[in-house]
């Protein structure tokens, strides 16, 4: 905490994340003169992709793609002319670009910028199924953040379960480490194969990807690694001291099972939209990727001018396409403020768009391919979709029957979505449930509204840029 006052700070254009797409924009941005400043939580530059790439100590381990974002990062370390803002939480944004800032200390910070890029990322999404709120169960891509922070290293008894190609990169990234995965539970729909080939056409323009996916599912055969396709009806089951001790499945008409002492379960990534949802900027529901996206423009642009959104954050896309959507909107906000003309911004542009069309080519045979199938995102009654409040699949079906139309209403009546993560990790879930139960599309129910504050401040503090904002 700070007892000082709150202090006003200008700049061209803020960026907010430091992950692929924010250290792009931020270093294109700086590079054309604009005043730039660029805020993560983080303590250390490189978003979740790569995270803490400068410094992990197993950085040599986990693979080239990791290996790319410390040329990034370090560009972006290096770059004139950016203000660098880590461990800093955005917990306002308004329309007309003003900031509020709150430092490790608890220092605020008005920040007025003339644009903003939010390149805040993505979220796993939630996997709801009975008992993946047990101790030992965690997300894959939660256990890669502590291997790559802190070289975290698992025991034996790691069981996989999931869809998307994550999953199969941390099994990969745990063999590298000394850490044989006890078996791979997948549960990617067998009709998702048939729709992604329609797609495979395009999908050869991004061979060099479609060969890396393949190269890690080799390697993990070779090492004998249990590998198990088409799972349905998961449901983890604790030992004797409260933890997870086995992942049961249908499989092959049957129920099976595999014991394990940490689940890590993934289903795919989303992008994060709680910033521009708080905006009251328009989305529209990604039937491909069953997400949220917000409604861009060519160069990331937004309904507000002056807001622009690039990386996975408007629709997912991977770290390499998000670096080229930082530069695209860097060259947007650039000739926005008059920096370079329209003639400057399309010719700068053409090898951004080049690269980011090639790496996108892949991304409608992914999305086929790891679309999540009902069983996973439509749980039973049983299931807690709501950690935070404690809400069952059951009690948002009764408020549908009850007459809830939306999530809104029941977050109104039972409180889901009112916890700490602000529906970060049941958001879709409940709209998928109303949706289903009242058969029609989720684009038809709708999402949650947001409001700010995004994260937690004190009234010590919301008073404080309360008298500077004045």
């Amino acid at each position: 905490m700070t007892d000082g006052m709150a202090r006003v700070e200008t700049c061209d254009l803020a960026v907010i994340g430091t992950g692929p797409a924010g250290m792009a924009a931020a270093v294109a941005a700086a590079e054309l003169g604009l005043s730039v400043v660029a805020v993560d939580e983080q303590s250390v530059p490189g978003g979740q992709i790569y995270r803490n790439v400068l410094a992990s100590p197993v950085a040599a381990r986990l693979g080239p793609d990791y290996g790319h974002g410390a040329a990034l990062a370090a560009a972006f370390d290096a770059a004139e002319g950016i203000s660098r803002r880590y461990g800093t939480t955005v917990w306002t944004l308004s329309a007309d670009g003003e900031i509020g800032l709150r430092g490790e200390r608890g220092d605020i910070v008005l920040l007025r910028a003339k644009a903003v890029i939010l390149a805040t990322g993505a979220l796993e999404r939630p996997m709801p199924f009975p008992g993946w709120t047990l101790p030992g169960v965690m997300t894959a891509g939660s256990a890669q953040i502590l291997l790559k922070s802190a070289a975290v290293v698992p025991a034996d008894g790691v069981v996989l379960t999931g869809s998307g190609p994550l999953l199969y990169l941390v099994a990969a990234q745990l063999l590298d480490i000394g850490v044989r995965p006890g078996a791979i539970v997948e549960t990617t729909p067998g009709a998702n194969y048939r729709a992604a080939a329609r797609h495979w056409r395009g999908a050869a323009h991004g061979a060099a990807t479609l060969l890396k996916g393949l190269k890690l599912i080799a390697r993990l055969r070779v090492a004998r690694v249990p590998m198990v396709s088409g799972a349905t009806g998961l449901s983890a089951e604790a030992g004797a001291d409260g933890a997870v001790a086995r992942l049961k499945y249908h499989c092959g008409g049957r129920e099976r099972s595999v014991a394990c002492s940490l689940l890590l379960v993934h289903q795919g990534v989303v992008p994060n939209v709680q910033i521009s949802r708080s905006l009251d900027l328009p989305h529209d529901w990604d039937a491909a990727q069953r997400c949220w996206r917000p409604r861009l423009g060519e160069w990331g642009d937004t309904a507000l001018p002056g807001i622009f959104v690039a990386g996975d954050g408007g629709g997912i896309g991977g770290a390499l396409a998000a670096e080229e959507q930082g530069r695209l909107a860097a060259l947007a906000a650039a000739c926005r403020l008059g920096r370079i003309d329209e003639q400057e911004r399309n010719r700068r542009a053409d090898a951004p768009r080049r690269a980011l069309a090639h790496h996108l080519a892949v991304r409608p045979f992914l999305d086929a391919l790891y679309r999540p199938g009902d069983d996973a995102v439509v749980p039973a009654d049983e299931v807690v979709v709501c950690r935070c409040e404690e809400v069952t699949a059951g009690e948002i079906r009764r408020c549908v029957v009850d007459g809830c139309v939306g999530p809104n209403q029941v977050k109104s009546f039972i409180r889901s979505g009112m916890g700490p993560c602000q529906g970060r990790m049941c958001g879709l879930t409940v709209s998928e449930i109303i949706a289903a139960a009242r058969g029609m599309p989720v684009a038809d129910v709708g999402y949650y509204r947001l409001r700010q504050p995004l994260k937690p401040i004190t009234l010590g503090e919301l008073a404080q840029l309360e008298e500077v904002a004045q």
